[in-house]
């Protein structure tokens, strides 16, 4: 059973010239076995075969196989179909030449599924793409060092948010209590000031809280509440304040602590 034309029409444009490219690892078109076909037929003087005829060929040969199907279509005329097959399919499909022509096709898919070696451009394109990962891969790492060093530099246990986000360049301090109010870190249990505790959604996750007594003088003494961040918390802000979505200041310079801190060093 073939799967239906639908299923691979989006890559129908693509599929005839990666073919044989792909055969070694994995199918070749009807159509690039046609060329080899045709090619052989004439060498051998024998007449070619149409594309259609060729296809219903191969349709009628694989009956019952699995293979693909796809549909190329022509500016010039009517669209054609065509079939991913594998070399045993391709084999399978020559077996209906003359014997002439079909030693000449085995021998081409032969030659076709062996590995190529390289040439040197190919080689040396190979080599500057793989330089090009590596250093790639240097500076993104060099990054996230730099990154982490600095935030291990920038967070103490039992700092607020507040306390944190001043090492951080370019940060409204004064809108961090109600921008993590707005993201459910915080909220205020003060009617008719600013008494910030912990919500339940950063609680243990990203901040906790401290607690002390304070005895007024003259008045009954309370549970004064402090939220606090927890590493995993001062991750997340340092990760929002990368993507810019923490309060800023308007005369911010546009550079981030660890951007001024490199520059420095430069």
């Amino acid at each position: 059973m073939h799967l239906q034309e639908s299923s691979i029409q989006a890559q129908s444009n693509l599929a005839p010239q990666n073919a044989k490219h792909d055969f070694v690892a994995r199918t070749m078109s009807s159509f690039d076995l046609l060329v080899l076909v045709n090619e052989a037929r004439m060498q051998h003087g024998e007449s070619e075969v149409r594309r259609a005829d060729f296809t219903a060929r191969c349709k009628d040969e694989l009956d019952g196989e699995y293979y693909e199907t796809f549909v190329l279509k022509n500016s010039r005329g009517p669209a054609s179909e065509g079939l991913m097959l594998t070399k045993d399919q391709c084999l399978l499909v020559s077996m209906r030449e003359s014997k002439a022509v079909r030693r000449n096709v085995v021998q081409k898919l032969n030659e076709l599924s062996q590995p190529r070696e390289l040439t040197r451009l190919e080689l040396i394109q190979l080599a500057y793409e793989a330089e090009q990962a590596r250093v790639l891969l240097t500076v993104e790492v060099q990054a996230q060092a730099t990154k982490i060093e600095h935030l291990e530099n920038l967070f103490k246990e039992g700092m607020t948010a507040t306390q944190f986000c001043k090492g951080l360049n370019g940060v409204n301090v004064m809108q961090i209590g109600h921008y993590l109010e707005g993201r459910n870190w915080l909220f205020n249990e003060s009617k008719s000031g600013t008494r910030w505790r912990v919500g339940s959604y950063a609680r243990d996750k990203y901040m906790t809280e401290h607690q002390h007594e304070v005895t007024p003088h003259g008045k009954d003494p309370f549970i004064s509440f402090t939220p606090v961040l927890l590493r995993k918390g001062a991750v997340r802000l340092y990760e929002l304040y990368l993507a810019g979505q923490l309060p800023m200041k308007k005369n911010w310079d546009g550079l981030h602590t660890h951007d001024k801190a490199v520059r420095g060093a430069a």
